[in-house]
């Protein structure tokens, strides 16, 4: 089945995304539905958004929920076969739905995404051996969780990882569509602009730091052990749950606050996980 502008929705999780996402929305074809996902209370911010453009639905969850939660929640409130998940940081080219569309007529998948325009930064994970540079079309192991085209009817409702808040989650879902046979496309001839971490106000940025440190431990401890085992897990965790530790005691005797707290968020963030604790540190927008 091709994809259309009339059975694709466009589903976009924001949090503190003022400065960023209208430049998003505007890169989207006007007929395509979009779906945007607030991860806060912010009434303002919805009103302001449905005021200013057309066909679009907005939901305010009350709290944080995390990328894959916010995600899972505007695919099911989805009307449509196809879904393409962005980050409200990306800006898409003139001609990327087109393409899209285009070779969607004669493909069977079920993730398809366009390729970064930052070729130093691939959106992409795969056999470097398998590569083709004459296709543009070429088959992954993974995409990036900022730009994701999605056939409904391959997952079984069953897509983001709810138990991930923040990092691996577009990893775990490729991972687990791979071991199921499905196929993951990157278009070479549609392109993408990812602005990279700026989907929160800058004035966040220490908050975000803290939270990424601690998530980006969690999520690698959680994957490991839900994919390759929880032996594998820990020898490939604990060298750096060690090191991180002292790194807190070096920065705590130079009382150097900022990175005593960075690498304190990677070893708790280890620790949580390993001790089968969930995912519950938020950084703090107030």
């Amino acid at each position: 089945m091709q994809i259309t502008k009339e059975n694709l929705t466009v589903v976009i999780v924001t949090i503190k995304s003022e400065k960023v996402i209208e430049n998003c929305l505007n890169s989207i074809d006007p007929k395509v539905k979009k779906i945007i996902i607030e991860n806060s209370s912010n009434e303002n911010f919805i009103q302001k958004l449905k005021s200013k453009y057309k066909n679009i639905e907005c939901y305010i969850t009350g709290k944080n929920l995390g990328m894959g939660t916010g995600n899972n929640i505007g695919i099911k409130k989805s009307t449509t076969r196809y879904v393409m998940i962005l980050n409200p940081d990306t800006i898409l080219k003139n001609d990327t739905l087109d393409q899209i569309f285009k070779i969607s007529k004669m493909l069977d998948f079920a993730i398809l995404s366009p390729i970064s325009d930052k070729t130093k930064y691939p959106n992409f994970k795969m056999d470097k051996e398998n590569i083709n540079s004459e296709n543009d079309l070429f088959e992954v192991d993974q995409v990036d969780g900022y730009s994701m085209v999605l056939d409904k009817l391959k997952f079984n409702e069953k897509f983001f990882d709810e138990n991930i808040f923040m990092y691996l989650e577009n990893d775990d879902l490729c991972l687990r569509m791979k071991k199921r046979g499905e196929k993951i496309y990157i278009l070479k001839n549609a392109s993408i602009s990812h602005l990279g971490a700026k989907a929160v106000d800058e004035k966040f940025n220490s908050e975000l730091e803290f939270s990424r440190n601690w998530h980006w431990s969690w999520s690698k401890f959680y994957y490991r052990k839900k994919h390759y085992g929880l032996s594998l897990a820990i020898i490939k965790g604990f060298p750096s749950f060690i090191n991180s530790c002292f790194k807190c005691l070096i920065y705590f005797i130079l009382r150097d606050r900022f990175k005593l707290k960075i690498y304190f968020c990677r070893a708790a963030g280890f620790y949580n996980s390993l001790i089968n604790k969930k995912s519950w540190y938020r950084p703090r927008f107030d």
